[in-house]
């Protein structure tokens, strides 16, 4: 074995293979600062690049470029409370926190040692998995997906905020939107009203882009005001060292996530959109203080950050010995290998072990790398932090919206992001937590799938004679009687501060939003009623239970409205209804003119109008330097198909 780690280190360090994974790390930075770019994209963008080159090189560029995705991501959900990537959903909730007391380099600092850590661990990880991976995965059935995906949907309660109950009202919510589209045992689609583009599903990047992204951008311009709430020079304890101590002394968080990271990365269709929320569930849960989880608590951030990057090494194990790609980015990499005449399983571990070696090379080398690169222009990245939101608001925009066209050259994405920035702010507003939803969003089609195919596979007494989905049954019911006790307590302990995620603002627009939801929920148990047995089994259990949940909470806010004063309905209305209006005409006039066109007048009208920005000359220049960017970067570079101008 040794003599084979020797061998695949020489192939990493024979020339030109280290200037291949320098470049594939620098892509991979750029690729996870820029929101709703992303591995998936990153590897169709250098695929091309890597036919007429030896495998070495060519996995060193496509893995160098993917690594470091999910440490450079943690750029945006800090500074701007976006999701670089699906991986960095958690990240935001104590993260972007920390950015607003001026403390986003602390939070950089811990999340690039403990992200530098994962990767290496994970990738380790593999190495020593590889001769047992093969028998181990074997042993899961479809039962058991569907048990591991419950068992993430229990951590809920650990992303609810104050109230355990919309928590789980908003994860029904995301349960019921994972229906949309084509389903396991049916030819006919549900909830698609008629539109071509949801018969495969809501996609996730406009969802999670518009839910977070494009409601936070609303948020940080109607305050007027920087990222940070405090002055830079009035900062304390925000240091990038300071992060790096945070990161040792709670190394074991680190540890247990990154073994968590590990075990579901090698699950296929797990991955880290859904990892980095079990990770921040147990990081809250094994705490025994739980008050500063969503203000700006560290763990919140060591945690996720810990597990994302460790996924990546272990989600290569079923790719490399089974063929079976868990995720959308090792899809694309195992069509990588077939192009290159290699074919995954045996032949990986025998013929090819020293290349299969050297993937893991790759990935230690850039999580360290990349890691190390992001430590030294830490301090300039956080400095963002306490420029003037008005500055940031049009371009993190325009790398959402351009991110949601890269997932779907098609309108129908842009209005996508667009309503479900409406639902994210509505949310915000009304006191109902955003994370509850996304992780039902995310794993209600894996347990659909899962549940499916097992009762068409298994008979109920293969269910009682199977030794690993009795253990699985067990840690479920254990985890639901402590996951609820746990939520309880936390929510106790969180109360109810204005800055909370899921915290009360108005307990009448909460009232309103509860009964908006009843309406939606009755509608679709009704469609629900006409489709086959399995094609209605989980929509008639989401929305039952989702009505049930909703009478609760209504009448919950019903009581709170009436027991205490109010305060505003919504904040700022004129100045909401400007912003929305501002984008509604930015997607609308994208038909007429051009979507360069009308994104640049958007900037423009944006800095004159809403930010009131001085002087125009750094107006026309920063709008132009908008154009520039679509033109030359999204045009030109990664050759995006733009749409059609109709008015000329």
């Amino acid at each position: 074995m040794i003599d084979s780690i020797l061998a695949g280190f020489a192939l990493i360090a024979q020339w030109p293979t280290p200037l291949y994974l320098v470049a594939g790390v620098l892509i991979g930075i750029w690729l996870g600062a820029v929101p709703g770019l992303g591995g998936v994209t990153g590897l169709v963008l250098v695929l091309p690049f890597t036919f007429s080159m030896e495998p070495a090189p060519a996995f060193a560029l496509m893995l160098g470029m993917f690594a470091p995705i999910t440490t450079a991501d943690t750029l945006s959900s800090v500074l701007l409370g976006t999701p670089g990537t699906a991986g960095s959903q958690a990240t935001v909730l104590d993260g972007y926190p920390l950015a607003k007391k001026g403390q986003a380099e602390r939070a950089l600092g811990a999340a690039y040692t403990v992200s530098a850590f994962g990767g290496v661990f994970g990738a380790l990880m593999l190495l020593l998995f590889l001769p047992i991976a093969m028998p181990l995965i074997m042993l899961l059935g479809t039962p058991d997906f569907f048990l591991l995906a419950l068992l993430g949907l229990l951590m809920v309660g650990s992303v609810s905020g104050p109230s355990l109950a919309k928590g789980m009202g908003a994860a029904a919510i995301g349960l019921l939107m994972s229906q949309v589209g084509f389903p396991v045992s049916s030819p006919a689609p549900r909830y698609w009203f008629g539109e071509i583009s949801l018969m495969d599903g809501l996609p996730l990047v406009p969802v999670v882009l518009g839910l977070f992204g494009v409601a936070e951008m609303l948020r940080l311009s109607l305050r007027d005001s920087s990222i940070s709430a405090v002055p830079r020079e009035q900062a304390e304890g925000g240091r990038l060292i300071d992060g790096i101590r945070d990161a040792f002394h709670h190394r074991w968080l680190a540890f247990r996530c990154a073994m968590l990271g590990t075990y579901l990365g090698m699950l296929p269709g797990i991955g880290n959109a859904v990892a980095d929320w079990i990770a921040y569930g147990h990081a809250v849960q094994s705490a025994k203080d739980k008050s500063q989880f969503g203000k700006g608590d560290i763990r919140g951030v060591i945690a996720p950050e810990s597990t994302n990057n460790a996924v990546i090494g272990a989600a290569l194990i079923p790719t490399l010995t089974l063929g079976i790609p868990g995720t959308g980015a090792m899809a694309i990499l195992l069509g990588a290998m077939l192009i290159h005449g290699l074919t995954p399983g045996r032949m990986m571990l025998t013929e090819h072990l020293d290349l299969t070696i050297s993937m893991i090379w790759t990935i230690v080398i850039a999580n360290v790398l990349a890691a190390g690169l992001l430590m030294i222009w830490g301090r300039q990245f956080a400095r963002a932090a306490f420029i003037s939101g008005h500055y940031i608001v049009p371009a993190v925009l325009m790398f959402l919206f351009m991110g949601a066209w890269l997932f779907a050259a098609d309108l129908s994405s842009w209005y996508l992001l667009l309503a479900f920035g409406v639902l994210g702010w509505l949310m915000g507003e009304a006191g109902w937590p955003r994370p509850p939803l996304v992780l039902g969003f995310v794993l209600g089609k894996i347990m659909e799938q899962s549940a499916i195919l097992a009762l068409q596979s298994y008979a109920l007494a293969d269910f009682m004679t199977r030794p690993q989905t009795l253990i699985l049954i067990a840690c479920v019911v254990l985890f639901l009687g402590y996951s609820a006790w746990s939520a309880l307590r936390t929510a106790k302990a969180l109360g109810d501060n204005p800055a909370q995620e899921g915290a009360v603002r108005n307990a009448w627009l909460s009232v309103g939003f509860g009964l908006a939801m009843l309406a939606i929920f009755g509608w679709a148990l009704s469609e629900a009623l006409d489709w086959t047995l399995f094609a209605r089994t989980m929509p008639m259990i989401i929305t039952i239970s989702g009505i049930a949940i909703f009478l609760f909470t209504i009448t919950t806010d019903f009581r709170r409205g009436l027991r205490a004063a109010q305060g505003p309905l919504i904040e700022a209305p004129m100045k909401t209804v400007v912003f929305f209006g501002l984008l509604l005409a930015m997607v609308l006039g994208a038909w007429w003119v051009g979507q360069m066109v009308a994104m640049t007048a958007f900037v423009l009208i944006y800095l004159l109008v809403v930010g009131r920005v001085r002087p125009l000359w750094g107006v026309a220049l920063y709008s132009l330097g908008v154009f520039c960017v679509l033109y030359g970067l999204y045009a030109e570079v990664l050759n995006v198909r733009f749409l059609r101008a109709h008015l000329w």
